[in-house]
């Protein structure tokens, strides 16, 4: 049970950390874990999908309330990743909360939002799917693979 715990808790830790701007893979995390077999997948997706996503809303809450510290060098966002993110941001609304999962453009997006004020629940709702949605992919990926 300890053990299990440990999994589950550590795949939660390893996808908060991914979804921040910290580098890591919690696509090959999730993936090491379902080929290695013994592990429940729904408790696996579950663990992966709320880690990302609480990183994610981690993420808003720095753009929401630390955005006027953009220019420091210590700000979690470089200033073209910013500038970039914002089109993105403004070209397709709140949808590209969808692409939150995406590697390079996804952690600015989410930061973004907070910046720009999207409403709490609307982002936490459209990153979640964005994410589990990732995470479903990556399990149906496996286990094909698997045969």
């Amino acid at each position: 049970m300890l053990v299990a715990l440990g999994v589950y808790g550590g795949l939660f830790a390893f996808s908060f950390l991914a979804a921040t701007l910290a580098p890591g893979s919690s696509e090959a995390a999730l993936s090491g874990l379902l080929l290695a077999g013994g592990w429940d997948p729904v408790i696996l997706i579950a663990s992966a999908s709320l880690g990302n996503v609480a990183g994610s809303v981690f993420n808003w809450y720095c753009g929401r309330f630390l955005s006027h510290y953009q220019h420091h060098s210590w700000f979690p966002v470089k200033e073209h990743q910013f500038k970039q993110a914002v089109r993105w941001f403004k070209r397709y609304g709140q949808a590209s909360m969808l692409l939150a999962w995406v590697p390079i453009i996804g952690d600015p997006l989410t930061v973004i939002a907070g910046t720009l004020r999207m409403k709490f629940m609307n982002f936490l709702a459209l990153v979640a799917i964005g994410k589990v949605a990732r995470y479903l992919f990556v399990y149906y990926a496996v286990t094909f693979w698997q045969g």
